[in-house]
């Protein structure tokens, strides 16, 4: 490494990357990093506390895992290469169109690498996500890229494969070997015929055809592909049934990529997830407590919800190491800190880059602090330059993209559900709107002798229950009247309201308010209190609830205990489904 280098930030990217290649739902500890890192303890403790007070990484006990906050990281690279939430979208739309899983992929060294995946839920589905890497070798993206390598490509080819011939360096394919005269026979073929076919290469069984969307000063971009199965395509049937809409949507990429990096592309339109679907406007999400007028919001469980770019923080990277430094003391690593804001900051570089004086402006930083860390991220290859700007690399998305971009809406609430129930020593719930019932996709339990049981999966009347009112009152008042009389209420208690029109008095006044209150109308001596959860749009996509059995107090004081920890909570849940949510579909069950 070049005596410029920032040691701190190279420890903190090892550490990232170790927590990143971890199996899913193995229990890390620093102990495990110490020996993947060969760092010494007392650096990996002070890398991890910086993190954990960055908001990367989570720490229950003894075990360490990423947020989905980390994923601000890939979505600079992913922001800078152009991919707006329009691609994104009408990359699903095609696989909708096809009945056919479709991704998005880029060069990255001799490898590709996804940018985009839209999956088509089967029981025989591709488990691939944003951010894998693949060996050029095994796939149609791949050759689609070598056949625009030059000598010295080629050659780094040869050393990777002759050190690692069979490519168990990528962990998303089983290990395999391809003869380089199968592999150069392929990308010639590729580069004469302007597509690719693989055919089983990934493994067997699998299928697929990628067609390049070039790049403006030629080249290929990225590859766009259509991915199958041989119980439903051969590999030459699957070519002749979506060559023809691949290339055409491939032109129309092309273009878009090309706009995204000369024109502030417009606010992204998002639909309900309703079979009638309409266009919504993006709008901001609202002021605590009062609400925004909201499209159609009945969201179906089996569906997904992208969500859109969250408010960013008006602190420069600079402030936030600062700040958290005084708070830390020698615990926290500044110069690590600082570094992880210059990669954010060059989400802004798109394809042309960013000068060094504009991303010391934007982090806050000095000149030369700025320039040792672009020196350092270039060194552990996430960052480029041509001698004057400085863009990201795709390999950026190996920090924990993948594993995250994985997370279903329960996965990724039942941290904060956990958390929420720490404080409050309650029972507490996230659920959807489906139908005229409320779904539970997430709870976390209170141990007590007497306790609340619901599992994920139990339904309830939205009209009886907290957290449908919450949801109901995201719905257009004309919606709302509809699902209210379709329900056609009845009393589950002597207590429980089941006149229409004072339901929708209650909702209204939920809508007004930002939160529901329910006093034994579901069930004799349960309350609860729920508050809204947001998309980046200020819809109402899900509901927290808080329930506890009803006592002595009364429901104003329950009420007034729980909702500054409930809407903490929500907020909390919220940033984290932006972030996960920018460039990539979060599943809410």
């Amino acid at each position: 490494m070049p005596d410029e280098s920032v040691r701190p930030l190279e420890r903190g990217l090892a550490v990232l990357r170790a927590l990143a290649s971890a199996p899913y739902g193995d229990q890390v500890r620093a102990g495990d990093l110490v020996r993947a890192t060969g760092l010494a303890r007392s650096t990996v403790d002070r890398v991890v506390a910086t993190l954990i007070r960055l908001g990367y990484v989570r720490q229950q006990g003894q075990e360490l895992r990423l947020t989905p906050r980390v994923m601000e990281l890939g979505n600079a690279y992913l922001a800078a290469a152009g991919l707006t939430p329009e691609v994104a979208a009408r990359t699903a739309r095609l696989a909708d169109e096809l009945d056919e899983s479709v991704s998005l992929a880029v060069p990255d060294g001799d490898g590709a690498r996804f940018v985009a995946q839209a999956t088509r839920r089967r029981t025989m589905s591709v488990a691939f996500r944003i951010g894998d890497l693949l060996p050029a070798e095994r796939c149609a993206p791949g050759a689609l890229f070598a056949a625009g390598w030059d000598e010295r490509q080629w050659a780094a080819w040869r050393t990777r494969r002759a050190d690692d011939p069979e490519a168990h360096g990528f962990t998303a394919v089983p290990p395999r070997r391809v003869t380089e005269s199968e592999f150069a026979d392929r990308a010639g073929r590729a580069g004469s015929s302007g597509w690719a076919l693989d055919d089983q290469l990934i493994e067997p069984g699998l299928v697929a055809v990628s067609v390049p969307v070039p790049a403006s000063g030629g080249g290929v971009r990225c590859a766009l592909s259509a991915v199958s199965h041989t119980s439903r395509h051969t590999a030459e049937a699957l070519a002749k049934a979506v060559l023809p809409r691949l290339r055409e949507e491939a032109a129309w990429l092309a273009e878009a990529l090309e706009r995204s990096h000369t024109t502030t592309p417009p606010a992204p339109s998002t639909r309900a997830a309703t079979p009638a679907a309409t266009d919504v406007a993006e709008q901001k999400g609202p002021s605590e407590g009062k609400p925004t007028q909201r499209g159609p919001e009945a969201v179906a469980p089996s569906v997904t919800h992208r969500t859109a770019t969250p408010a960013c923080s008006t602190a420069s990277p600079a402030d936030v190491a600062r700040d958290a430094k005084a708070e830390l003391g020698a615990g926290f690593l500044q110069s690590l800190a600082r570094g992880l804001g210059v990669l954010r900051a060059l989400g802004a570089a798109g394809r042309e880059g960013l000068p060094l004086t504009a991303l010391a402006a934007a982090t806050g930083l000095p000149r030369a602090t700025a320039r040792r860390c672009l020196i350092t991220l270039e060194q552990e290859g996430y960052a480029a330059h041509d001698g004057r700007l400085f863009r990201p690399l795709p390999r950026i998305l190996e920090l924990g993209y993948a594993r995250l971009s994985a997370l279903s809406f329960a996965e990724l609430v039942e941290p904060h559900l956990r958390d929420l129930v720490g404080r409050v020593h309650e029972s507490a719930s996230v659920t959807v709107l489906d139908g005229t019932d409320i779904l539970y996709v997430a709870r976390v339990p209170t141990v007590r002798i007497m306790s609340v049981h619901i599992a994920p999966g139990t339904r309830f009347p939205a009209y009886a229950t907290a957290m449908g009112r919450v949801l109901l009152a995201g719905l257009p008042e004309a919606e709302r009247a509809r699902v209210l009389t379709a329900a056609q209420p009845w009393s589950l208690t002597e207590r429980t309201v089941t006149s229409v029109p004072a339901l929708a008095d209650i909702v209204r006044a939920a809508a007004e308010q930002g939160y529901a209150a329910i006093d034994e109308e579901l069930e004799e001596g349960l309350r609860s209190v729920a508050v809204p959860v947001r998309d980046a749009y200020g819809r109402v996509i899900a509901a927290l609830n808080v329930a506890r059995h009803s006592g002595d107090t009364p429901l104003e004081a329950t009420r007034d205990a729980l909702l500054p920890a409930l809407r903490e909570t929500a907020a909390a849940i919220e940033a984290d489904l932006h972030t996960a949510g920018r460039f990539n579909t979060v599943r809410v069950a």
